[in-house]
């Protein structure tokens, strides 16, 4: 569903998931649409940061944006020389298919990054090599509940 095509310029990767980029006279902040990556504390998160900015940073990329989430950031794949940088995180283990959002996806995006994680799982790339990966999903909501007073 995409309701916008932007070039832009990465100009920041702020973990796995996330980048800042500047599009025509704006700077805007980015979640990549599809997947979800590791948080920066979690085993494998700062590799999913260094192989997305590896990927994007400093470069010209396609941002074709279907929405913006509550904290303002545009939702969008990134597009650059034909390569979709989000399936790559996922094709590289490091980032999971994002199933809760998949709705919002193509039909072909969401086959191409379930395959994508399936392969990455049975060959045991990155954040696969753990036995049982904790999904940032559940990170962020074990990490809530420990800084909520009981």
């Amino acid at each position: 569903m995409i309701i916008e095509t932007l070039m832009c310029l990465i100009v920041g990767v702020a973990d796995g998931d996330t980048v800042t980029a500047r599009c025509d006279d704006k700077t805007l902040k980015i979640r990549l649409a599809g997947i979800d990556a590791p948080e920066k504390s979690q085993p494998f998160g700062q590799a999913s940061k260094q192989a997305l900015a590896r990927l994007v940073f400093g470069k010209e990329v396609k941002a074709e944006c279907g929405k913006t989430d509550r904290y303002g950031r545009q939702i969008c794949k990134l597009v650059l020389f034909g390569v979709d940088a989000n399936l790559a995180q996922v094709k590289a283990g490091l980032a999971w298919h994002y199933k809760q959002y998949e709705r919002e996806q193509s039909a072909q995006d969401r086959s191409l990054y379930e395959e994508a994680e399936r392969a990455a799982k049975r060959a045991r790339f990155g954040l696969w090599l753990d036995p049982d990966p904790v999904p940032p999903w559940t990170w962020r909501r074990e990490v809530r509940s420990s800084r909520s007073p009981h």
